[in-house]
């Protein structure tokens, strides 16, 4: 997994509405790379909607949260009008398969997809909080809120 302290990895994915998000557009800003495995299972769409449901708090600390999944564009599309997601960008991992994932080692090669995995970046794009979760279980957001509210 990337180490904290690094500089994170560059990269541009589409969103759920086929809108290009480039990483180091988001200079200034701390940015939350939120992996998950798979869309349309219970405990990734818990993750999302968390994101989702905290998104004035994420708004007040200066910080954008992505959602980053291996699964097309079209089924983030699908999955986010389901989950009632408008304000959290669903980003597709889709091809190369796991690419981004891999650049901050949480693919899972055995398994081809990504870890769960919370990643926080400051202004800099400096990694400043980094972890991988039991694929199982709903990760916190509250230490990240935290976390956010010190920085």
């Amino acid at each position: 997994m990337i180490e904290i302290g690094s500089k994170a990895p560059d990269f541009v994915l589409k969103d759920q509405n086929g809108k290009t998000v480039k990483l180091s557009g988001f200079k200034g800003k701390k940015v939350l790379l939120s992996f998950r495995p798979l869309a349309w299972t219970a405990v990734c769409q818990d993750q999302m909607k968390s994101i989702e449901d905290n998104h004035l708090l994420f708004d007040e600390a200066n910080t954008v949260a992505l959602g980053i999944g291996v699964d097309s564009v079209p089924s983030n599309k699908a999955w986010a009008k389901e989950m009632h997601v408008h304000n959290t960008r669903l980003l597709s991992d889709f091809w190369p398969h796991g690419e981004v994932a891999r650049l901050y080692g949480v693919f899972r090669d055995k398994d081809g997809f990504a870890e769960r995995a919370n990643i926080l970046l400051d202004e800099e794009q400096q990694v400043v909080f980094a972890q991988v979760y039991p694929v199982s279980h709903l990760p916190e957001i509250e230490p990240i809120i935290e976390l956010l509210k010190r920085h």
